[in-house]
């Protein structure tokens, strides 16, 4: 045979099942497009010359790997579904003399057309739309827009690759299944039901036991470097509960209705919960997937939005001050009175000097170190913190002398020798002392206020106490040798100047006077400005956010794609259902009123599951975001909320297009039409 003619026939085959074909080619132009996208703004030079260019281009470095991975996967579920329908087409040309390599042949000419004709549409499409994504995403930072145009030789070959790669996976996919499939087979494909799991409610408890595992992690983790950590079980738990719930326990429910003759015997139920029950181990695989699809939007959504309108609260618990010294001294007795005010007489001349007037002061001294505790015994040595951190918790410990305490947090407190004040800005201290390494030891009160004024305790991975104690010379036993105990003073301030002139006059001022903080005994000294750090903070976030809208898009595709592509497989599967129920007396009204008895009560069910795996994961998301300084709590719960409804009515309008196909293929409008 020529090869036109399998070319032929590969062309005839996209075209009969133009239905089928065109949302899935749609689907693989715009993931070209948005990968390319990417793959352009990593190397537009136009991000790479503002300021926190840098930072955004490494966001978008691992976004593209992302969506590759996914791509991939998604691409590859869905083929299946086109796979089977065409299965019959390809028993047929079995029956009629084509062998399989002849199948194979065709099956190979499909695919290159969809990867020729998606990768010119995506291509062309992400090229004219590149310098959009480029002009929003320099606005997201703050930046200076240009209008030059350019085009990325190593985005396109880039993505020409990658997807060659996918559709070459689609390919062999496909000749396994037709490969290992007889003519009778595939001829029967797609009148093939499933039966239903057995054991099912052995399947269902197990779904629900790891379901709770997964929320009890949820709502009890209270650390932020626990709940990172946790977070990827949790995901594990909720994917495998989601699946097992859905496959087993949706067959459990088909099988109560059916036992429910109230219910059961009526027209609008009778022939949607039958149906439902005969291949309800498919349709719960995908309710499943659409459900776990779902929340991934919603959680990428609702968090990338919270950290960017978030970001300038971030940057302010990070920087509490315009401009801030920190400095490391040898000793704890350099952090004296007599030296601290010295040294800050020397910041305060040289501001002065500059015109840059000064105010909001924060100033204070802390030792500070990492450890382990339990039971209120701190332990400081690597080795036994590591051998009892099963059942120990990680804090960073601030010593804090209480006049520093008192000033800030304008109190008038009293403590003895052996008294400490313990302040937590997240959770309780809950026993009555506190001793470090077995060589300092306190007897603790609740701090009347809130100590929150360190910036770097915003950063910190684990959870930050401060120790208010009378003195830091009180801590000479811990600090005497070789330790890992950080003595430092922080000093900071708030100014008039512009963003340009706080960054140049903490450029400056290390310059001027570092050198003399080292002669009083400072061994480490930096200053630092929010103001220079600004623009790292949006193009981090910046990134989180962009891509967290292109990678929901995606996500949201997958989702999209798979109820269409469900919608069609079951109103071809029930057609014949409801035309021998028409023949026995069915009107089209009754018709009308079982599918929508059996979309709705199918297809509402992954969004009420994501609705209720993100009100449980909210929890461990926000205590994960306070790693990021977003520690605006209403801020997330509105972009949550936000996000829950704006997807909730995008997934309603796809509900009721997708099941107006349904009913056209079940009623046979569709047919007609065509014909």
């Amino acid at each position: 045979m020529r090869l036109g003619f399998y070319a032929k026939l590969a062309v005839n085959g996209i075209r009969k099942n133009a239905r089928l074909y065109v949302p899935y080619l749609l689907t693989c132009a715009g993931m070209v497009m948005m990968f390319y996208i990417v793959s352009y703004l990593q190397d537009t030079p136009v991000l790479a010359g503002i300021k926190g260019g840098e930072e955004m281009q490494a966001m978008l470095s691992m976004g593209s790997g992302v969506m590759g991975v996914f791509g991939a996967i998604f691409l590859l579920y869905t083929n299946s579904f086109l796979i089977r329908r065409r299965k019959r087409e390809f028993g047929l040309y079995n029956m009629l003399g084509m062998g399989k390599g002849n199948i194979a042949r065709v099956l190979f000419w499909e695919a290159l057309l969809v990867l020729a004709g998606t990768m010119v549409i995506g291509l062309a499409v992400g090229v004219a739309v590149s310098k959009l994504a480029e002009l929003l995403l320099v606005n997201i930072m703050h930046g200076n827009v240009t209008f030059t145009f350019t085009v990325s030789p190593r985005a396109m070959l880039l993505t020409a690759a990658v997807f060659c790669v996918i559709h070459v996976l689609l390919l062999i996919k496909a000749l396994l299944q037709i490969r290992t499939a007889s003519a009778v087979n595939l001829l029967r494909s797609e009148s093939a039901g499933e039966k239903p799991p057995r054991a099912n409610w052995v399947l269902a408890i197990l779904g629900l036991i790891l379901l709770a595992v997964a929320y009890y992690l949820a709502v009890t983790i209270k650390q932020p470097l626990s709940a990172m950590v946790m977070f990827f079980v949790a995901v594990i738990l909720v994917i495998l509960a989601t699946y097992l719930l859905f496959i087993a326990g949706s067959v459990a429910i088909c099988r109560m209705l059916q036992k429910n003759r109230r219910y059961y015997y009526k027209a609008r139920h009778f022939v949607s919960v039958s149906s439902m029950a005969y291949r309800m181990k498919r349709n719960g695989a995908g309710l499943a997937s659409i459900c776990i699809l779902s929340i991934m939007v919603l959680v990428t959504v609702s968090s990338t939005t919270g950290l960017y309108f978030g970001s300038e609260d971030s940057l302010r618990s990070r920087y509490p001050r315009d401009i801030t010294l920190i400095a490391k001294a040898e000793d704890v007795s350099m952090l004296s009175d007599e030296k601290r005010d010295a040294a800050r007489e020397l910041v305060d001349a040289y501001v002065a000097e500059h015109d840059a007037t000064a105010h909001n002061f924060r100033d204070f001294r802390v030792v500070s170190v990492t450890g382990a505790m339990k039971d209120g015994a701190i332990t400081t040595d690597p080795q036994e913190a590591g051998r009892h951190i099963t059942d120990s918790t990680i804090y960073q410990v601030n010593f804090l002398p209480l006049p520093d305490y008192n000033r800030i947090c304008g109190t008038n407190e009293t403590l003895a020798d052996d008294e400490a004040l313990i302040s937590l800005k997240r959770g309780d201290y809950g026993w009555d002392s506190i001793s470090v390494d077995s060589k300092v030891a306190y007897r603790t009160r609740k701090a009347p206020v809130v100590f929150q004024e360190s910036g770097m305790a915003a950063v910190d991975v684990v959870d930050t106490i401060y120790v208010v104690v009378k003195d830091l010379q009180g801590l000479q036993p811990l600090l005497q040798g070789d330790n890992l105990f950080s003595q430092q003073w922080e000093y900071g301030f708030d100014s008039s100047l512009s963003d340009e002139e706080q960054s140049q006059i903490a450029f400056d001022m290390h310059e001027a006077v570092a050198e003399q903080l080292h002669q009083m005994g400072m061994y480490a000294v930096y200053f630092e400005s929010m103001a220079a750090n600004r623009y790292d903070f949006y193009g981090t976030y910046g990134g989180f956010f962009f891509l967290g809208i292109l990678l929901s898009i995606v996500f949201l595709f997958a989702a999209v794609l798979i109820i269409y592509y469900k919608q069609i497989s079951e109103g071809y599967e029930d057609q014949k259902r409801f035309e021998i129920m028409q023949k026995v007396g069915m009107t089209r009204k009754n018709i009308r009123k079982s599918i929508n008895s059996q979309l709705l009560t199918v297809f509402f069910l992954p969004l009420v599951g994501a609705g209720i795996h993100l009100a449980f994961a909210f929890p461990m998301i926000r205590r994960m975001l306070i790693l990021f300084n977003l520690t605006n709590t209403r801020l997330l719960v509105e972009t949550t909320g936000f996000t829950f409804l704006a997807f909730a009515l995008i997934y309603t309008l796809v509900y009721r297009k997708t099941s107006n196909a349904y009913y056209a293929i079940v009623s046979g409008e569709g047919e007609r039409r065509e014909a």
